[in-house]
């Protein structure tokens, strides 16, 4: 109980700091991107725009529907429901005394003004953070994205490399059969992950007989690895998902596939299958983060307390925290080290002398602050309102076996999780394997999981 209220305590102090910390770097970059790039760049501190109308590019109505308005009376549309709000709605110090004083001002406004509007002629509008705005701009206006990166992001090759290939399509590893491929399994990594998470662990343990009948794809997510990493894109659900159908699917004409992913991939398989519930002939989830919201609780901010609870200890936690809670000081982070990933790997291999593997390193360090910010918010949070909604689909239209693996010391995404998929989807098999957390379910036990997806893909292969 000491330790616990210690903790509560230290933990206020920190995030205390940290919420003046991220307010004044907010301030500080936006002043260091006008000066190098001559230009403001949005953030999602910034105020909320109300409806953009007439002469606008932007419409926003209620039904939350953004659209472009041209002269051929066209209109391209995307959902705002792809976009959660714990973007630009996060809860802090600094947070809450500026907002409580603009409240205060419009109060006083309202009160001092005269009424010079007649009753019914007032028309609802919807707000929008200013940064979703002039992101949308770009984005649905067809504009092609800047070939020059952010100052604060890597302009190598690897991470540079959507801007000098016109072909739009992620980093696919490809493994296994090459011909007379009787089955196809897609791997998708976690957070801040790449497709090494899989090929340097899994993939040499797998056997002969495997390799000589399975087609492997193991990719890296949009903005992730090798993957393109768009500065204009707002990383969606359906960005990613359909990157992965451009990428996999389509070129390598896959009918059918068996899914196995970890962490946040888990979300993404999730919503694979139910967008194809016939071609999947199995779905093998790792440490799914699925946390049932309870009644009364806005399902995006529910998760983003449960991942990222604002607490010192343990470490993960505390990383997960920055890394969602804190726009600036996560982007400082990823200016430290992703846009020097080259010497860090340099240095491991140095300091390791190669006597282990790097491919933890290299995944880590090798994003964007842009990519890993959205698609922690808009995949993580955003899809909070929607897992329970693709579980029930899982059960009731998916035939091939869903089995949940899950490490009984994971910290960052707790064993409830996996059995709370087992409650809406009771045919589900968990298995929780005793002394291995958020990693190590996989690293340090590749033969053992090989076997156990060998298993799996078996009982559910196209000859039974």
């Amino acid at each position: 109980m000491a330790g616990r209220i210690l903790n509560e305590v230290i933990s206020f102090f920190v995030f205390t700091v940290l919420d003046v910390l991220d307010f004044l770097l907010c301030y500080i970059y936006r002043v260091i991107d006008f000066i190098v790039e001559a230009e403001w760049k949005p953030c999602y501190c910034s105020s909320v725009k109300q409806t953009i109308t007439s002469s606008g590019t932007i419409l926003v109505s209620e039904s939350k529907i953004v659209c472009l308005t041209s002269s051929s009376s066209s209109c391209n549309k995307l959902q705002l429901e792809e976009i959660s709000d714990t973007l630009y709605t996060r809860s802090s110090l600094v947070s809450e005394v500026s907002k409580s004083t603009m409240n205060e001002l419009k109060r006083l406004k309202l009160e001092n003004a005269a009424p010079t509007v007649k009753r019914g002629t007032l028309r609802s509008t919807f707000t929008v953070n200013s940064s979703i705005v002039e992101m949308l701009q770009g984005k649905i206006g067809g504009l092609k994205s800047n070939i020059v990166p952010r100052w604060s992001d890597c302009d190598c090759k690897t991470c540079n490399s959507w801007s000098a290939s016109s072909k739009d399509s992620l980093f696919v590893h490809v493994d296994g059969a090459k011909e007379n491929v009787r089955e196809n399994v897609i791997f998708i990594h976690g957070f801040i992950s790449s497709s090494e998470f899989w090929t340097e662990t899994v993939f040499p343990n797998f056997t002969k007989a495997t390799k000589s009948k399975y087609r492997l794809f193991a990719v890296d997510l949009l903005g992730f690895g090798r993957s393109p990493k768009p500065n204009e894109s707002l990383y969606t659900l359906r960005e990613h998902l359909d990157m992965i159908e451009k990428s996999v699917l389509e070129p390598y004409n896959v009918k059918s596939f068996h899914i196995v992913a970890h962490s946040l991939g888990c979300i993404l398989a999730l919503a694979l299958a139910v967008k194809h519930p016939t071609l999947i002939k199995s779905l093998t989830l790792l440490a799914p983060p699925y946390f049932p919201t309870p009644k009364g609780e806005e399902a995006t901010q529910y998760m983003m307390r449960r991942i990222a609870p604002r607490r010192v200890w343990p470490v993960i936690a505390f990383g997960a925290s920055l890394a969602c809670w804190y726009e600036h000081v996560s982007r400082t982070i990823c200016l430290l080290i992703c846009k020097n990933h080259r010497l860090w790997e340099f240095l491991t291999k140095l300091i390791t002398r190669n006597r282990i593997k790097t491919y933890l390193v290299d995944g880590f360090c090798c994003h964007t602050h842009n990519a890993a910010w959205h698609t922690l918010h808009n995949i993580i949070c955003g899809t909070a309102g929607k897992i329970e909604g693709y579980l029930d689909m899982v059960k009731n239209r998916l035939k091939g076996e869903v089995t949940v693996i899950h490490g009984e010391d994971d910290e960052l995404i707790p064993v409830e999780c996996s059995y709370n998929v087992q409650s809406r989807v009771p045919r589900a098999r968990v298995n929780v394997v005793k002394n291995k957390d958020h990693i190590t379910i996989v690293v340090g036990r590749q033969q053992a999981f090989a076997r156990e997806l060998e298993e799996i893909w078996n009982n559910n292969s196209t000859s039974n």
